[in-house]
């Protein structure tokens, strides 16, 4: 049984959603800590989500 339900939970968590979201969730949480710069903050954190919004329509 557990041979048949390992590659099945490996095949769901190597989607490719799975996959850009581990490169996009840290960019975000980066843009999110560097927003809070006076000044530049703001246009680096929407350089940065729109990388990360990028990453993400990218099919693998």
């Amino acid at each position: 049984m557990i041979k048949i339900i390992m590659p099945l939970l490996a095949m769901l968590v190597l989607s490719s959603c799975v996959l850009t979201k581990v490169v996009t969730v840290p960019m975000r949480i980066g843009g999110a800590v560097i927003s809070i710069v006076p000044g530049i903050g703001e246009g680096i954190d929407e350089a940065i989500d729109s990388a990360a919004d990028t990453i993400d329509t990218i099919p693998i």
